[in-house]
């Protein structure tokens, strides 16, 4: 039976921290150069713009959601905090929490806002520092409920502070900032940022200034089809320089309709018009809910992985759907996603640890990096509904590994709460894995992996950072931080909802 050490989340029944907490002097006050390496396929990827370190000390941050939190005794105004990297990786000591009763964060923390509702990262108005731009996406605006907001706090030699209002909703129910995606879809250098909103897509065209202003006015494209979005990533998936946009939506009237949908980016920034993945016959290649972009096999091409948790029917082909969810890995090419030569992957793939059963949730949180600096983006997949024996949604997260030909079962790794060595002990409804992030917080070619618990502890949530080696990641060294580390107020926060993207 697994080893079980004392890890579970110390809950403090304190006001949730607003001011920022200060950061030791950044160990460089300049960004540190990105360089580009030949990819073991012999192609050479652009060098892709640093959208994750905060205090330009070279080594990148992590951000995480607590969209449930408490602020000064409003229930549900949510906050978001980061950890800064370091040469032996994620550190705690350097932790800020921001809210928006924060110095300097635009707004007032207001019960059921959801600050955190979404979170990207990137350098807006470049300075060589990444900002952090944030999602409010229940925000009221006046007496309209729900109209959401969207605001950056932004990067600098002492790390984040400070910020500014990006875009606020100015209906009932717009939901601007709920889903937020960046990217450089005009290739001009700049970052530009998408938010949902109403159904349509409002674009941000960067560069940006300090008060939040955009180099254009928002443009807005609207939703005539009811594709209803379910998640965003962006990639250069065509090779062409600019950033293109996929989506993965619910377009049909039953229930289970999945589609993949990609606008790519042009010297006038995204298309009006999407085109649909589709499979080698023509029909449409099933989406999902959940989507992640990154290289993985090794070319110049981003690729995309599709996460499916709905468990449906499929009249095209004539067979179920999605067992306790699945994965499905589309390649970029010069003519963008291939459908035709796409792979997938679920609990009874070959080598994948587990069993496919019924409401795991595998795929319903992706992230891409290289865990074991081998020059191949590994997926790491979280089943945040996993039963382990009888303790039901537990939750699990599985590490795939990449090749040159995509992503495999062989090798996979998986861990939860008890596995030896992570602190904590696997109990009901923790749902560890909601969410997941690879990251080379440590600059040494290795990916560590960062867990979201978000119904640890009654929905407290909490947070794992696993380190990686040359054989990838490791559960020997893992850690496991929270409320008790941060300050903040635990009940109901859900506290690791998601991370920077």
């Amino acid at each position: 039976m697994a080893h079980r050490v004392l890890g579970t989340t110390v809950v403090l029944a304190i006001t949730v921290a607003t001011a920022v907490i200060t950061l030791p002097t950044a160990q460089a006050s300049t960004p540190a150069p990105v360089t580009a390496s030949a990819s073991p396929a012999g192609a050479v990827p652009a060098p892709a713009p640093r959208r994750d370190d905060f205090n330009g000390d070279g080594y990148p941050d992590v951000a995480f959601t607590a969209p449930g939190a408490t602020v000064g005794g409003k229930a549900g105004a949510g906050y978001v905090g980061v950890v800064y990297g370091s040469k032996t990786g994620p550190q705690t000591s350097t932790k800020q929490v921001f809210t928006q009763d924060s110095p300097g964060v635009p707004d007032t923390a207001e019960a059921g806002d959801a600050f955190g509702s979404s979170m990207v990262s990137a350098d807006l108005d470049r300075d060589g520092y990444s900002d952090l731009v944030v999602g409010a996406g229940t925000e009221k605006a006046g007496t309209a409920d729900a109209a959401g907001s969207l605001t950056v706090i932004w990067g600098g030699p002492q790390g984040l502070s400070g910020g500014a209002t990006l875009l606020t909703g100015d209906e009932r129910y717009a939901g601007i900032g709920a889903k937020t995606v960046v990217g450089d879809f005009d290739g001009d250098g700049a970052m530009d940022i998408v938010t949902l909103g109403m159904g349509d897509l409002h674009v941000l065209s960067g560069p940006f200034k300090r008060d939040g202003s955009a180099a254009a006015p928002v443009r807005v494209i609207r939703d005539m089809d009811d594709l209803r979005h379910l998640d965003f990533a962006a990639g250069d998936f065509n090779g062409d320089g600019r950033d293109d946009l996929a989506a993965v939506v619910h377009d049909g009237d039953e229930f289970d309709a999945r589609r993949i949908h990609i606008r790519n980016g042009g010297a006038k920034g995204l298309a009006e018009k999407y085109t649909v993945v589709n499979r080698p016959n023509g029909y449409r290649l099933q989406g999902g809910e959940t989507i992640a972009a990154g290289q993985i096999n090794g070319d110049k091409y981003a690729d995309l992985v599709v996460g499916r948790t709905i468990e449906g029917y499929d009249s095209d082909l004539d067979y179920p759907l999605a067992l306790g969810g699945m994965i499905t890995y589309v390649p970029g090419s010069a003519t963008g996603p291939r459908g035709d030569r796409a792979k997938v992957f679920n609990q009874d793939t070959a080598g994948v640890p587990g069993v496919a059963e019924v409401h795991d949730g595998f795929g319903a949180s992706l992230s891409i990096g290289d865990v074991n600096g081998d020059g191949y983006g590994d997926i790491a997949v979280g089943v945040p509904y996993e039963d382990l024996g009888r303790t039901k949604n537990a939750g699990s997260v599985l590490v795939l590994p990449g090749t040159a030909s995509g992503p495999t079962g062989k090798g996979t790794v998986g861990f939860n709460q008890d596995t030896p060595s992570v602190p904590g002990v696997a109990e009901a409804n923790d749902q560890f894995g909601g969410a997941v992030k690879l990251v080379d917080a440590n600059r040494d070619g290795r990916a560590e992996l960062v867990v979201g618990a978000p119904g640890e502890n009654a929905d407290a949530g909490s947070l794992w950072v696993f380190p990686a080696t040359a054989s990838g990641v490791t559960a020997k060294g893992s850690f496991t931080f929270g409320h008790g580390a941060l300050g903040t107020v635990a009940k109901a926060a859900k506290l690791g909802s998601s991370f920077n993207r």
